[in-house]
């Protein structure tokens, strides 16, 4: 089977880019990522991917003021130029327009620093802890035009610890992240993913697949 063409989108470091491009480099995987495009010029994901000798493109937002269409037309010229089956978000602060999502509907992939559909947005780690939740985490999901709401792939749990910062969640959360983003894209890439009545379906897998635990690294199968 061809391995299938990934193109990555950031807007920052790329800690889960990285981790995407690490499982790449594995004969075995189903991927490579041909592309790393980001919205912002002097994003530290970009200095990261060149040095593994991937393509990088930027693209900055700001030149096309509040033509958000626009903005993402020049994306899908570079996309299809690149021939790419299948986009990874990550770390990726642009909202993309429905329109965007549609046309890749089924191969647009996010990760998400929380349990969705719990604090969906921003600032995911202050939320949790001041909410007082026991159990935080990560989702994979494939995206759909409303915001964090994308059937679910894969979720990680990360326990809460008393006397946790936002940081120091934070710095767990991002090794459960860095986990379940490749596992997510290699069963995309292997065809064993179907959304059916919204909802994410592994074929040739139990439900609990779905599901890791964090920070034991015990996947439960």
């Amino acid at each position: 089977m061809a391995r299938k063409r990934i193109a990555i989108l950031i807007s920052g470091r790329g800690s889960n880019m990285a981790a995407l491009i690490d499982a790449a480099s594995e004969h075995s995987y189903p991927a490579d990522i041909a592309l790393v495009l980001s919205n912002v010029a002097d994003a530290g994901g970009l200095s990261v991917a060149q040095s593994k000798k991937i393509k990088t493109e930027v693209i900055d937002h700001k030149c096309f003021g509040k033509d958000r269409d626009g903005f993402e037309r020049e994306i899908q010229k570079i996309l299809d130029a690149n021939r790419i089956d299948y986009v990874c978000l990550a770390g990726f602060m642009r909202l993309l327009t429905p329109s965007f999502v549609s046309h890749w509907h089924g191969r647009l992939l996010n990760i998400h620093p929380a349990l969705l559909p719990s604090f969906k947005g921003l600032d995911t780690h202050e939320r949790a802890i001041a909410e007082g939740v026991k159990i935080h985490g990560a989702t994979v999901h494939f995206v759909v035009p409303e915001v964090d709401s994308g059937p679910i792939i894969v979720q990680a749990a990360v326990p809460v610890l008393t006397g946790d910062t936002p940081q120091s969640l934070s710095a767990r959360v991002i090794q459960a992240e860095h986990r379940i983003y490749p596992l997510a894209l290699r069963w995309l890439c292997e065809g064993k993913l179907k959304i059916v009545d919204g909802r994410c379906v592994i074929d040739g897998a139990s439900d609990i697949d779905g599901v890791l635990i964090s920070p034991t690294n015990l996947r439960l199968s």
